[in-house]
């Protein structure tokens, strides 16, 4: 395979027949979450529900919703591709299809998904396709994954909200966040888990546009 042939698979997903195999066992956090102790993997507390955000490096990502009001618990992982369980170096070839992704468990009498999609436009560029910022690669792209039609509904209507606050302050360029229903999650290695809790000094490239959004 060539350099240029390589670069390109980079900003390109894989088809289900390019993908990495991955392999029957799955990645299962061993510890709770570093800042709320509650576990990563539930039971969690029933009526409360999920969604899978991806907006680049999920190290920030999580910080911003471990810190948000009526949030439960977060973690990071992987979703939207095709290999079963796969591992961080392995999503990092962009040979899975997966991008990096922050699960949200929250109390929707605490705070609604159209808040916590507000803190997902407003803290990442949702425009640049297979990146974000410094960060490039098809594991970067903006995604929204949820688990229930009507969330569905509140997603897109979100992205349309969102896509017309950036044409009226001037923005062009179109929104590239997939919207779907998410088909799996896997979560990641420990060593992710709350990394910028565990690493107050560690990278994180999150960058809004300076548009707000109407949550």
């Amino acid at each position: 395979m060539s350099f240029m042939t390589m670069l390109t698979k980079k900003f390109a997903l894989p088809s289900a027949e390019e993908a990495l195999p991955g392999r029957d066992e799955s990645i299962v956090p061993e510890n709770a979450h570093f800042v709320s102790r509650r576990s990563l993997t539930g039971p969690f507390p029933e009526g409360y529900k999920t969604v899978v955000l991806g907006m680049g490096c999920f190290w920030g990502a999580e910080r911003l919703f471990w810190e948000t009001d009526g949030v439960w618990v977060s973690a990071v992982g992987y979703a939207g591709g095709h290999t079963p369980n796969p591992t961080y170096n392995e999503t990092c070839t962009g040979r899975t299809g997966h991008t990096e992704v922050v699960l949200v468990v929250y109390d929707p009498s605490k705070v609604t998904l159209n808040t916590l999609l507000k803190v997902f436009w407003e803290n990442h560029d949702p425009t640049q396709g297979m990146r974000q910022g410094n960060d490039t690669g098809t594991q970067y792209r903006s995604a929204i994954y949820v688990s229930a039609a009507d969330d569905l509904s509140v997603a897109e209507h979100s992205r349309a909200s969102f896509q017309q606050a950036l044409k009226d302050a001037g923005r062009a360029a179109a929104i590239t966040t997939e919207v779907s229903m998410l088909d799996a999650f896997y979560y990641a290695e420990d060593y992710h888990q709350q990394y910028l809790a565990k690493n107050p000094s560690g990278y994180c490239g999150l960058k809004g546009t300076g548009v707000s959004c109407v949550g």
